[in-house]
């Protein structure tokens, strides 16, 4: 990461920053649904709301973020275009969002990444470039490009106003439904789990907050257990979303609002998903249905409660689909 990335991701966003995005990205972004699913309530034994991002443009609460990045530019950075590294959602939604403001977009991507999100992203109109799947790499790469073109770097999950962007899902799901016992989002970078703390702090500080991490790239969980953020560590899930490192601003913002981790298998993971298509009739990607597995497999924190849950994306490639049920 280079000075200025580092710079921008020591600047902690305030719930004044998400209120801030939310006007700002008004125009641009979807106010999602809120799903229910009477079934699924009674397999789980409490009363589930999903915020529905899955349905969000680009398939993913990821474009809340971007967008919000993209519209703080000034007119000099935005000329210059922006630049990132994403595994899929994150570079989608900041292709997307730069084609609303008519400005060059490049993202760099590490071999192996979903095909289906790869194909949002091109057809988005980015330029697509490919590094080693390490965040080494994808970082060395940025930092060329932004020497090259004079991009503004726009992080997936440790730039403020991307974490400030993400907190608006969680703002629209306090502000559209009565108190809530528990949140639950998913982890990887900590974008949208940092975001979302600001706006439960801010709207409903009696409501507990849950992060649910793949076991097989559970650092979050070992960062929060050590008091010390875990870098070192080889993820192994087929979350390709969550399979980041914990940003450091992200680490620090959860820590002080004492967001409680929630490991999930991978099975549980993929037995979730195929709920909620077979019950919901909906199709959420595994770094989505994450969140529901932490719910169903962690009963005791949540029996008899009414509970929220940020469905984050829906961007999986079908022709995955039925090698992804097979694990379930």
């Amino acid at each position: 990461m280079n000075d200025t990335a580092r710079t921008a991701a020591s600047i902690l966003p305030t719930f004044d920053d998400v209120l801030a995005a939310a006007a700002r990205i008004a125009p641009h972004a979807h106010v999602t649904p809120v799903l229910h699913s009477r079934s699924i309530d009674e397999l789980a034994g409490c009363e589930l709301h999903f915020k529905a991002e899955h349905l969000q443009r680009a398939g993913a609460f990821k474009f809340r973020g971007a967008c919000n990045a993209i519209w703080s530019l000034s007119d000099e950075q935005a000329a210059r275009g922006v630049v990132t590294h994403s595994s899929g959602n994150h570079g989608a939604a900041l292709a997307l969002a730069a084609r609303t403001r008519g400005i060059a977009c490049h993202v760099v991507v590490p071999e192996g990444a979903v095909a289906a999100k790869l194909a949002s992203i091109q057809a988005f109109g980015a330029t697509l470039l490919r590094c080693a799947p390490t965040i080494a790499a994808r970082e060395e790469r940025c930092a060329q490009l932004q020497a090259e073109t004079g991009a503004e770097l726009v992080h997936p999950y440790t730039d403020p106003r991307v974490i400030a962007g993400q907190g608006t899902a969680a703002l629209e799901l306090l502000n559209s439904e009565a108190r809530f016992d528990a949140l639950v989002v998913p982890v990887g970078g900590g974008g949208l789990a940092a975001g979302t703390a600001l706006s439960v702090a801010a709207r409903s500080p009696s409501t507990r907050l849950f992060l649910a991490e793949p076991s097989g790239a559970a650092e979050t969980w070992a960062s929060m257990q050590t008091g010390e953020r875990v870098t070192e560590f080889t993820p192994d899930t087929i979350c390709d979303g969550l399979r980041g490192t914990l940003g450091a601003p992200n680490f620090t913002m959860l820590r002080s609002h004492h967001a409680q981790v929630l490991k999930v298998d991978d099975a549980d993971t993929v037995a979730a998903m195929r709920l909620f298509w077979q019950r919901a009739k909906q199709v959420i990607e595994p770094s989505s249905a994450v969140a529901l597995a932490a719910v169903l497999t962690h009963r005791e924190h949540f029996a008899g409660q009414r509970v929220g849950i940020v469905l984050s994306g829906g961007n999986v490639d079908p022709d995955a689909l039925p090698q992804l049920f097979a694990r379930g």
